[in-house]
C-alpha cells in the first residue's frame, strides 16, 4: 500500500483502475477496502479510484490521545488531493467519510465534480447518542467480541496493539461536540449530489436525509429499503445501480465542472487510460444503469 506525506501525516491509500478520479472515504473504525469491497471491482472499470485511510485508521498512523476532530479530516483530505495532484474529482463518502466529504464540499465546492454521501445527518441526534453507545470499548468487549477482533485486524499493525480503544471514544466525543453544518452551508454545495441512507439506519432517520437533499441546489435522494447503516455492503446491487445511474445522468455536468482541470486533458490524451463508459454510453442504451460497466470491451 503506497503512502504520501500530507498535512503532517503519512497517509496510506489504495489505487485501482483508470479514468476520471474518484475518492472513496470510509466510515469510522473501518477501512475503504472493507466499506467499499462491493464497489471497487465495478467502479474501477470506469474511474481511477483513490481509497485513503483516515488518520488513526489502518496504516495512517495517528494516536487519538492527541485528539481527533472531523475538521482535521477535512484538512487531511485537502492535503491528500493536492499531494496526489488532483485538481477536480468525484467523491463518495460513507458515515464519517460522508461528513468529511460534506465539509470539504462546503469549503471547496469548485473542486468537486460530483458528491455522494451515504449514512450521514447534519443534525446532532440521533447520531451522537448512537455513536456514544456503540463506540464504547468496554461494551464492545462484552457484547461484540467478533467486532473487537476485527478492529484489531484492521488497526493494530499500523497503529499499535489496542490503539483503537483510544480511537473509538475520541470519535464519539467529537461527534457530540463538532459544529453543525447549516442550511446556508449546504446551499454552497452547487454540484450534483446523491444522498443515500437505509430506511432503518439508526444514525440517520430518512427525514434527515430528505432534509439534506432538499437544501442542496442539485440534490438527489436514494433510500435503500429494509437496510441499516452500511448500505454499500448490505444492499450492494441496489447501491451500485443507484450510483452508476447517478454518475451516468450527471456525466455532462461533471465534465463541464472539470473543464478548468489541467490534469483532465492529460488523462484523456493518455492512450493507456480507459474511456469512461458512464460518460460515453448512449442515452438509449438498453439494460440497467450499470450494464455499461460490465460489458466486455468497455
Amino acid at each position: 500500500m503506497p503512502t504520501i506525506q500530507a498535512n503532517g501525516l503519512d497517509i496510506a491509500y489504495d489505487v485501482h483502475g483508470a479514468g476520471p478520479p474518484l475518492l472513496l472515504l470510509h466510515g469510522a473504525t473501518s477501512l475503504g477496502r472493507s466499506d467499499f469491497a462491493a464497489q471497487i471491482p465495478l467502479f474501477s472499470r470506469a474511474f481511477h479510484l483513490y481509497v485513503p485511510e483516515a488518520r488513526g485508521h489502518g496504516r495512517t498512523r495517528w494516536d487519538a490521545v492527541q485528539g481527533f476532530r472531523y475538521d482535521w479530516l477535512v484538512d487531511d483530505l485537502e492535503a491528500f488531493v493536492d499531494a496526489v495532484g488532483l485538481e477536480t474529482f468525484h467523491v463518495v463518502g460513507f458515515s464519517m467519510g460522508a461528513m468529511t466529504a460534506l465539509q470539504y464540499a462546503v469549503r471547496s465546492p469548485e473542486r468537486l465534480r460530483t458528491l455522494t454521501i451515504v449514512g450521514i445527518t447534519t443534525q446532532r441526534e440521533p447520531r451522537a447518542s448512537v455513536a456514544r453507545r456503540l463506540m464504547d470499548p468496554e461494551r464492545a468487549d462484552r457484547e461484540e467480541p467478533a467486532w473487537v477482533a476485527e478492529l484489531g485486524r484492521r488497526h493494530d499493525e499500523g497503529q499499535g496493539a489496542g490503539a483503537w480503544r483510544r480511537l473509538l471514544p475520541a470519535i464519539a466525543a467529537d461527534v457530540a461536540a463538532q459544529p453543525l453544518l447549516t442550511p446556508r452551508d449546504l446551499r454552497r454545495i452547487d454540484l450534483p449530489t446523491l444522498v443515500v441512507c437505509g430506511d432503518r439506519d439508526p444514525f440517520v432517520p430518512v427525514d434527515h436525509a430528505w432534509g439534506i437533499k432538499r437544501q442542496l441546489p442539485d440534490g438527489r435522494l436514494f433510500v435503500a429499503p429494509d437496510c441499516g447503516h452500511e448500505v454499500m455492503s448490505r444492499k450492494p446491487s441496489l447501491f451500485n445501480e443507484a450510483l452508476a445511474g447517478f454518475f451516468r445522468s450527471t456525466a455532462a455536468v461533471a465534465a463541464k465542472r472539470a473543464e478548468h482541470d489541467s490534469t483532465a486533458d492529460v488523462r484523456q490524451a493518455d492512450p493507456s487510460v480507459e474511456a469512461n463508459p458512464l460518460a460515453e454510453a448512449p442515452a438509449a442504451d438498453p439494460g440497467t444503469d450499470r450494464d455499461w460497466l460490465t460489458k466486455p470491451g468497455d
